[in-house]
């Protein structure tokens, strides 16, 4: 049986943490990545050993590894809360850092612009939210923001709050949405008494409400598109 080695003990260019370094992050390996994150092992694992096991686990798939809970994490020896707390922000990191890098190149130029990046955030909701999506000059997302979160029927929105974090992303235009948890995907009368007044509110300010979107599982409808703001 081979003798148990820590990795403190082993040469640096070994070391992930040295290895990263010198030589550069791109120069490691998933396992090795998450053996950072990892950063102990237990008695007779390193952490590279349960970095291997929690990935043979995923089949070797980072996305799989995205959809683990704490408990899923804590179901391999040698990861506890805090260890499965960190891999998972981590992760959660990493997808932001893509959506960001995609809102930051993205111009909004029509309704099925607008409805694909919004739609993962509200299609498989079971109550109602309600959410801006802020605009520069020339379309370009700026930011998008929850406004509320209510029941099955309805949500509650505060015009005052959708209009201040539109000031303070200085942006010229914004984009409403909410979902129909339903799955009807036709306005109601509040629905459109609403768009009204929003609309009206941001002509006082300048700021143009572009759409307003109502989010189903199977599909969407634009105020805009059927001429009705």
């Amino acid at each position: 049986m081979n003798e148990f080695v820590s990795i403190k003990n082993w040469g640096e260019d070994e070391r992930p943490r040295e290895k990263l370094i010198k030589k550069g992050r791109s120069s490691l390996s998933n396992v090795e990545l998450l053996a950072i994150l990892i950063s102990s092992g237990t008695n007779n694992k390193t952490a590279l050993d349960i970095a291997r096991e929690l990935l043979h686990k995923a089949g070797q798939n980072i996305q799989e590894l995205a959809k683990w809970t704490v408990h899923d994490f804590c179901k391999i020896d040698g990861i506890g809360p805090a260890k499965a707390v960190t891999i998972i922000t981590a992760i959660e990191l990493s997808a932001r850092k893509q959506i960001s890098e995609g809102k930051a190149k993205l111009v909004v130029q029509s309704s099925r612009d607008a409805y694909g990046l919004m739609r993962h955030l509200m299609e498989d909701l079971n109550h109602e939210e309600f959410w801006v999506l802020t605009l520069n000059r020339k379309n370009g997302v700026i930011s998008e923001h929850c406004i509320s979160v209510g029941g099955i029927t309805a949500t509650i929105v505060d015009q005052r709050k959708i209009f201040k974090l539109a000031l303070d992303d200085k942006s010229t235009g914004i984009i409403l949405f909410h979902n129909h948890p339903s799955g009807n995907q036709f306005p109601s009368e509040s629905d459109n008494q609403l768009t009204k007044k929003l609309k009206e509110a941001g002509k006082l300010l300048d700021i143009n409400v572009l759409d307003h979107l109502i989010i189903t599982q199977n599909g969407y409808y634009s105020y805009a598109d059927e001429g009705s703001i």
